[in-house]
């Protein structure tokens, strides 16, 4: 018997849930529980009367694995759809760094010059520091914060994946 194994894939997904106490829980718990990892997750609520929220899950895993994950995020009560964003196609994936930047001397104008090339805005400065605001995908954040590493990268925070499917479909 030959067991062929298959590499995961990293995927995005928009679940739409009931905003009610213990649902992010639950849908951690499920994926803990399995053995599964969440690289990013970002919850909002999306109703004006904050009655609805959307979790947007970034997860990696094989094409059965990810099947099994979307059918057990779906069958729990309080959510309305689970959509695999990945699978089905173009989607817009942005993510928003806050990077705290020593800036003196010559570090402080090379860190400003970055900032520039990379479209971030510097949202505090001191004498010996910034902090950059820096939106986009992975990528642009992770070599904006290795580059700052180079000038004298204090501290980063990172909101985690924000995804939406293109066109005139809503998740």
């Amino acid at each position: 018997m030959h067991i062929q194994q298959q590499t995961a894939e990293r995927h995005t997904l928009a679940v739409i849930v009931d905003n009610e106490p213990g649902i992010l829980a639950r849908i951690a718990g499920l994926f803990t529980a399995r053995g599964y990892n969440i690289e990013s997750l970002t919850v909002s609520e999306i109703t004006e009367d904050k009655a609805v929220s959307r979790i947007t899950i970034v997860t990696s895993a094989s094409p059965p694995v990810l099947e099994q994950i979307v059918a057990q995020l779906d069958r729990l009560v309080p959510v309305h759809k689970v959509r695999d964003l990945t699978a089905e196609g173009d989607h817009v994936e942005r993510e928003l760094a806050l990077v705290k930047v020593r800036g003196t001397g010559d570090h402080r104008i090379e860190a400003l010059r970055l900032a520039e090339v990379y479209r971030a805005r510097v949202v505090d400065a001191t004498i010996s520091s910034f902090v950059f605001e820096v939106t986009g995908g992975i990528d642009k954040i992770d070599k904006f914060v290795t580059l700052m590493s180079e000038v004298g990268l204090i501290e980063v925070a990172r909101t985690g994946i924000v995804a939406i499917s293109r066109g005139k479909d809503a998740a």
